[in-house]
């Protein structure tokens, strides 16, 4: 067997252990790892059962839930498919060409232009304690969540943005979505992290900004109304007590979010 292994079967391995380990991400991050547990293990007791012991009742009785298992998986982790072929489709490796054909100095005048007044609006609206949720879409399309909200293009400006997460405003209870430079959307509905072990002075915009750093690859930013601190969401991840500076590295790229834990 050792003598036929190449490296075509190398590429394999490598493969398979690569798709296992981000599945393994997919499911912690969004909390069903214990599911996803149990489906391994019943693989492993139907392999030992039909391959290695060859019961054949017990072992025909497996079957027939491997027979239908596909849909099973399908329904349980449909949630979890759908956002990993949003980040598979997403993902930068795949705009790599498009890039190519881009004006590179045009991209990088215009990349950093919503930073200014975003993190100007957060300090403003934490002086005053002004509660506030908003997302700064990366690589993952945020059209799904842009819908649920009152949809509109604007130019990021920070006093725009502390009229609308006003508290007499009808759109400051939801989220608000930064896309390409331009304010998309206010009033957006998140989805709210369940499994989340937050303390109890983190309310639902934590959790919802929580829940959004799951879901997506965007930036979350949630001012608090109670206490008037801000705190960064990203990839599961939420950073709290987040000063100015901090804020204008992270939404730059030159800073990674460090969960509170």
């Amino acid at each position: 067997m050792w003598m036929n292994f190449g490296i075509k079967d190398l590429i394999d391995i490598l493969l398979v252990a690569f798709f296992l380990y981000q599945t393994y991400k997919l499911m912690k991050g969004s909390g069903t790892i214990a599911l996803f547990s149990g489906v391994v293990s019943f693989i492993i007791v139907w392999i030992l059962v039909s391959q290695v012991l060859e019961m054949r009742l017990m072992g025909a009785i497996l079957d027939k839930f491997i027979s239908v298992g596909f849909i099973v998986l399908v329904i349980l982790f449909q949630d979890e498919i759908r956002r990993f072929l949003l980040t598979l489709g997403s993902h930068k490796g795949w705009k790599f060409l498009a890039n190519l054909f881009r004006n590179k100095n045009n991209e990088n005048e215009q990349g950093g232009k919503f930073v200014a007044p975003v993190v100007l609006a957060c300090m403003n609206m934490a002086k005053r304690k002004t509660g506030a949720l908003i997302v700064v879409q990366r690589d993952m399309d945020l059209s799904v969540y842009i819908h649920t909200g009152e949809m509109f293009i604007a130019e990021v400006n920070a006093r725009l943005i502390e009229n609308i997460f006003f508290k007499n405003s009808p759109l400051h209870d939801g989220a608000m979505i930064i896309a390409d430079n331009r304010i998309k959307a206010a009033g957006c509905i998140l989805p709210v992290a369940q499994h989340a072990e937050l303390p109890k002075d983190m309310g639902l915009r934590h959790r919802a900004g929580l829940g959004m750093s799951t879901e997506t690859d965007a930036f979350v930013i949630i001012v608090s109304e109670e206490k008037g601190k801000i705190s960064v969401a990203h990839q599961g991840k939420i950073g709290v007590n987040i000063t100015a500076e901090d804020l204008q590295q992270i939404l730059s790229g030159e800073k990674e979010v460090v969960n509170f834990r």
